[in-house]
């Protein structure tokens, strides 16, 4: 998804002339290519001639003749900052930001001092190491709002058992039967988990947001600046990120 668009701005940006107003050239130029294709962002870098156009959660930069178009980190050799990292958790903030509370399963302490989103795979091995450390993270003032990231897309096995876990009258049990690979089916029967009636989950939507974000594999960790940290990473260590 990432290339394809990338490769569509590229075609589109094939021999124009950026005039002075250089984002309203590119958003009405993209518009007539690609009309479901959002630009969220188009202003100049901080390198003279060169435009940051952010869509989604991607950013990539146009010289001022249209003639190229660049790939790869702005890095600012006095600060040693990363310009380009910093656009890019801008555009996932706009994205998650999208998500609503009721929508996701937050496993919250009774004090909160950080949240972090986490999207999450019912069967990843790794996604379960984390949520066996959810006191962890809890005790230190971590919240974990999962969203849902079934990687075998949808209809898969993964799939349906997010359905579940996010149908649940009691979505936090039903997520932690889940994460210890318990069966769903017989605990429905079994009445520990109660279903919503007229249930319509948000994990097909979370799907396609993951896909927008990017996304590879499973956990996926985002803090509240947007940025992103992918993999499994203990509570000692995710709090010294947080509070860096």
């Amino acid at each position: 998804m990432k290339r394809m668009l990338v490769a569509m701005l590229a075609l589109l940006i094939s021999g124009i002339t950026l005039a002075d107003d250089a984002e309203n050239d590119i958003r009405q130029a993209m518009s007539k290519l690609a009309p479901d294709l959002k630009l969220d962002s188009v202003k100049a870098s901080p390198i003279e001639g060169l435009y940051e156009v952010i869509f989604g959660s991607e950013v990539i930069y146009l010289s001022s003749d249209g003639k190229y178009l660049i790939q790869g980190s702005i890095i600012e050799t006095a600060t040693r900052k990363n310009l380009t990292e910093d656009a890019r958790s801008a555009g996932r903030t706009t994205l998650l930001n999208s998500l609503k509370d009721e929508d996701t399963v937050i496993f919250a302490p009774e004090e909160t001092k950080h949240v972090v989103t986490v999207f999450t795979d019912i069967d990843c091995g790794y996604c379960r190491k984390l949520h066996d450390e959810m006191d962890a993270y809890n005790a230190l003032g971590i919240a974990i709002r999962y969203v849902a990231y079934p990687r075998a897309g949808v209809g898969s096995a993964a799939f349906n058992k997010a359905e579940i876990v996010w149908c649940a009258e009691d979505k936090l049990n039903a997520m932690t039967i889940a994460k210890a690979g318990k069966s769903l089916d017989k605990k429905i029967e079994s009445g520990e988990i109660v279903l919503k009636k007229d249930c319509v989950s948000p994990v097909s939507d979370q799907y396609m947001l993951s896909r927008a974000l990017n996304l590879s594999g499973t956990p996926a960790l985002f803090l509240e600046s947007g940025e992103l940290i992918p993999g499994y990473v203990s509570a000692e260590r995710l709090i010294e990120t947080l509070e860096k």
